[in-house]
């Protein structure tokens, strides 16, 4: 499978058409859901406060929690929509490597 092109950028490598759907757990133990294409750079954002308006930034410190690579924006930015619509214990089941509780968590109940 190939994952694009690769480029070489002050001294670090970047491959294209890489792109990151990735869960941070904030201080206070909320979650952000968010999306890059370099996984590196947005956690030394996350990090550093680079954004004062953004959702982490009052909540650091942040820990990457789960990340999922995709070679297709279109599903990356489509997978990061489904994840933000998530209630906690969904999120939680796909940090633990748990895939297989989630269709027993998407059972609404009556």
């Amino acid at each position: 499978m190939s994952v694009g092109h690769t480029v070489y950028f002050k001294s670090r490598i970047i491959i294209m058409n890489q792109y990151f759907v990735y869960i941070l757990l904030c201080s206070d133990g909320s979650y952000y859901t968010g999306i890059t294409n370099d996984m590196e750079r947005r956690m030394y954002e996350h990090e550093n406060g680079i954004n004062p308006e953004s959702y982490t930034h009052k909540r650091r410190p942040v820990r990457l929690v789960f990340h999922e690579m995709f070679t297709d924006v279109n599903q990356a930015i489509a997978f990061e929509k489904q994840v933000k619509g998530w209630k906690r214990a969904k999120k939680e089941a796909i940090i633990n490597g748990k895939w297989e509780a989630l269709p027993d968590l998407s059972v609404r109940k009556k």
